[in-house]
C-alpha cells in the first residue's frame, strides 16, 4: 500500500470534487489527539453525504487528523472500529478521506485500510435501528395546501426575519381562505427538506420552519389551539436527482422537496 505524505502530494481533486487516484498520507503522520486517531460516532459517520460544507463536516467528525495544506479540497481522518475477533486487539483501524468541489462542497469519499491491511474498510457494523416512525398516511377528508419553502425563506433559514416578501404573500393568501371556512378542527403544518445536509440538520431545520409558519398563522387570527407543527426532514422526498450533476443544478431539481404542507380538516375550500 503505497502512502505519501498529503502535505507535500495532496490528491489530484476535480472541479467536481473527485479523483482517479486518491493519494493517502502515511497513516502514521497523524497530528490529531496525541497522533492517535478517534474512535468515530457510528451515527454521525452514517450521515456524512454529498452536498455539505466544511462546518457541517466538522460538526459530525471533527475537524481533520493531519496537517492539510492551506485551504485544502481534501479532508483525512484516522479512524478505529471495535470489530472483534479482527484487527490488532479488536480493533480495525482505516483511513477516510472527504474531497470537496470548487464550491467547497462534499462530493465523494474514499476509505483505505491500515489495519489489518486487508480489512474491510468501513468494517461491516450494526445498524442503527430507527428512530423516525413512518409517516401516517394522508386522511382523505383533509385537504392539502403545499408551500415552496424557497420562497418561503431565504437560503438556510426559518425564522420569521428570514421569511421573503412572497411567502408572506402566500401565507397571507392562505390565513384568508382559513378564515373564510365555517369549521376549521385541525391544521397540520408540515416541514420538508432536501437530502443535503446531514438528517439532524435538515430534521431541525424542518420543523422550525414549521413552528414559524405556525406563529405567523396564529398572528393572523387562526387558533393556536388546533395548530400542530411537524418537522420530517429529508424523510419523504417527492422528487429524485441525480447527485452526480453539478451542484446549482442539483439544488434546482431538488427544490420540489423543499416546501412546507398544510393539511387542514375543516368545512371551507382550502384550493379554489
Amino acid at each position: 500500500m503505497a502512502m505519501t505524505a498529503c502535505a507535500t502530494s495532496p490528491t489530484k481533486v476535480t472541479a467536481e470534487g473527485t479523483t482517479d487516484n486518491p493519494v493517502w498520507p502515511k497513516w502514521d503522520s497523524v497530528t490529531f489527539d496525541n497522533k492517535r486517531g478517534t474512535f468515530p460516532d457510528l451515527t454521525s459517520l452514517r450521515e456524512v453525504k454529498p452536498g455539505m460544507t466544511k462546518d457541517q463536516i466538522y460538526q459530525l467528525l471533527g475537524r481533520p487528523h493531519y496537517a492539510e495544506v492551506w485551504r485544502p479540497r481534501e479532508w483525512n481522518y484516522l479512524f478505529h472500529f471495535h470489530t472483534p475477533g479482527v484487527g490488532t486487539n479488536d480493533v480495525t483501524t482505516c483511513q477516510f478521506k472527504l474531497l470537496f468541489d470548487q464550491d467547497k462542497f462534499t462530493r465523494s469519499q474514499y476509505w483505505n485500510p491500515v489495519d489489518p491491511i486487508d480489512g474491510a474498510c468501513p468494517p461491516k457494523l450494526e445498524e442503527p435501528t430507527a428512530s423516525v416512525q413512518p409517516p401516517a398516511p394522508l386522511d382523505a377528508k383533509l385537504q392539502r395546501y403545499t408551500l415552496n419553502a424557497d420562497a418561503l425563506f431565504a437560503f438556510d433559514k426559518y425564522s420569521l426575519n428570514d421569511m421573503l416578501p412572497g411567502g408572506r404573500r402566500d401565507l397571507d393568501e392562505l390565513a384568508a381562505r382559513l378564515n373564510t371556512f365555517d369549521e376549521l378542527n385541525s391544521v397540520i403544518i408540515t416541514g420538508h427538506t432536501d437530502y443535503l445536509g446531514s438528517d439532524a440538520y435538515n430534521l431541525t431545520l424542518s420543523q422550525n420552519r414549521a413552528k414559524t409558519v405556525v406563529d405567523y398563522l396564529t398572528a393572523r387570527g387562526i387558533p393556536a389551539q388546533i395548530i400542530r407543527a411537524y418537522g420530517a426532514g429529508e424523510t419523504t422526498p417527492v422528487k429524485q436527482c441525480n447527485a452526480n450533476q453539478p451542484r446549482a443544478q442539483l439544488i434546482e431539481c431538488l427544490q420540489p422537496n423543499r416546501r412546507v404542507t398544510v393539511d387542514v380538516d375543516g368545512s371551507g375550500i382550502l384550493n379554489p
